[in-house]
């Protein structure tokens, strides 16, 4: 195991990352920027170096200042964390190029997962199913776009290869709409990550967002730890996340998730990942893979028993998986609200001073946030301060357990979306289950404010 590694993000991952090393015995180095020199892990930190300047272009997103101080610190290892660097396959190449060892998978894992055409072939190959969609990124010639558009069957959607953060995609249903969607899109991809290729892939009109958690090691073993049920989300942003999913069958879980540990021994894939499906009329369809730890890790680490972060850092330090798939077991439900930093309704984001933080407590509750009283949440980056995870025998008990939680929570001096999750955990479509993904929007809309 390594004696010292450094976190390279900052917020409430910065912190999971700290208390798993803390329990491994390993030091952690954390970094910051300026506007996250009050956070609890910098309080909390053995060490700790300032990487810049609150805007994260000049600090979390500066390959030059995290290997600085990686440099300066003499640790093992990286933990990127999620967001900012985490799937830069350049970043893990000159992290492994400047003597380090980058807690997650090879640079050219990241590459080709990161890339949504090269991705989704790569899952063709490993028998994984894809949705029905252009066999490769689109040409600039319209009639072979109308061409495939009309095999494909309207609706379509444009998607950026590089794309990510519901960022970079454009629904088209009718041809008279199509060429201009495609250039609109190439722009947009270009612009936001620097590669304009776009493929085009068929639009399924009630999906429910499914994904599969996996972790494999560097000796070719991989096992699947599960599914997550993600379709409570808003502008392809999620907002509650539960494991499992409900109303699947088992024997459809476990056949999706054996092709998934499969195909990570078929790509050499190695560390947490997680493939994400869109899920409809008993069919599950891949539409990309993160090759990171995720924000909703936490419901799966309750339902499998299974620490994620504390694997990531095992698998880095070179260990074998310490079980097999059989030994894997899902045991009763469990729930994830995101807690955000805004406007319940409106959703604009809402940085100041918090004045009072109460977190909820009691039998199968998790809260995992970097805030307290008096901390001040920066306007420089994603509004998220925190996640309430509950866990129960039964999904009935995990939404109780969730519902006392929110009602429990205090948090005073800025604006939070809480009051948005205790009326959707009143929601009657909600708790009967399998919502699909537009599901929250159409809530929305009904309910006006």
């Amino acid at each position: 195991m390594f004696k010292k590694i450094l976190v390279a993000n900052r917020g409430e991952i910065a912190l999971r990352i700290q208390r798993a090393c803390s329990e491994l015995g390993v030091r952690a180095v954390m970094v910051y920027s300026e506007a996250d020199r009050d956070a609890k892990y910098i309080k909390l930190a053995q060490e700790a170096v300032c990487i810049g300047p609150a805007p994260s272009s000049e600090s979390y997103l500066s390959m030059y200042a995290i290997i600085s101080a990686a440099e300066v610190t003499d640790v093992e290892a990286i933990h990127p964390g999620y967001g900012f660097l985490s799937e830069n396959a350049d970043f893990a190449e000159r992290v492994e190029k400047s003597g380090f060892e980058f807690i997650g998978p090879t640079p050219d894992s990241i590459r080709t997962m990161g890339d949504k055409v090269a991705a989704k072939q790569a899952m063709l190959k490993a028998g994984v199913p894809c949705v029905p969609g252009s066999e490769g990124q689109l040409s600039d010639d319209p009639v072979v776009n109308k061409r495939i558009a009309k095999a494909i069957g309207y609706p379509v959607i444009i998607k950026a290869a590089g794309g990510g953060g519901g960022r970079g995609m454009r629904v088209v249903h009718t041809e008279a709409a199509l060429a201009n969607a495609i250039q609109m899109t190439k722009a947009e991809a270009q612009a936001a990550f620097n590669n304009p290729a776009v493929y085009m892939e068929k639009y399924l009109q009630n999906p429910r967002h499914i994904e599969i958690q996996v972790l494999a090691d560097k000796y070719g073993n991989a096992v699947y730890l599960g599914e997550r049920d993600c379709s409570m989300q808003r502008r392809h942003q999620k907002v509650i996340e539960e494991s499992p999913a409900p109303g699947i069958a088992r024997k459809l879980i476990e056949k999706i998730g054996d092709r998934c540990a499969a195909a990570c021994k078929r790509i050499g894939y190695r560390g947490a990942g997680t493939f994400e499906f869109l899920y409809e009329n008993g069919e599950f369809y891949f539409i990309e893979m993160n090759t990171r730890v995720q924000v909703e890790h936490p419901v799966t680490e309750l339902t499998s028993g299974i620490d994620i972060v504390n694997m990531q850092l095992r698998i880095a330090a070179g260990e074998k998986l310490p079980f097999t798939q059989r030994q894997i077991q899902v045991h009763g439900h469990a729930i994830e609200c995101r807690v955000n930093a805004e406007n319940p309704y409106t959703f604009i984001p809402s940085p100041g001073r918090i004045t009072t933080w109460h977190p909820p407590g009691g039998p199968g509750v998790r809260v995992d946030s970097h805030a307290y009283t008096n901390y001040f949440v920066p306007p420089n980056y994603d509004s998220m301060i925190g996640k309430i995870i509950t866990h129960g025998d039964t999904r009935e008990q995990a939404l109780a357990r969730m519902r006392t939680a929110l009602n429990e929570m205090v948090v005073e001096g800025i604006h939070t979306n809480l009051p948005l999750h205790r009326e959707l955990l009143a929601d009657a479509r909600f708790i009967e289950g399998s919502t699909n993904i537009h599901y929250l929007e159409a809530w929305l809309a009904a309910h006006p404010r």
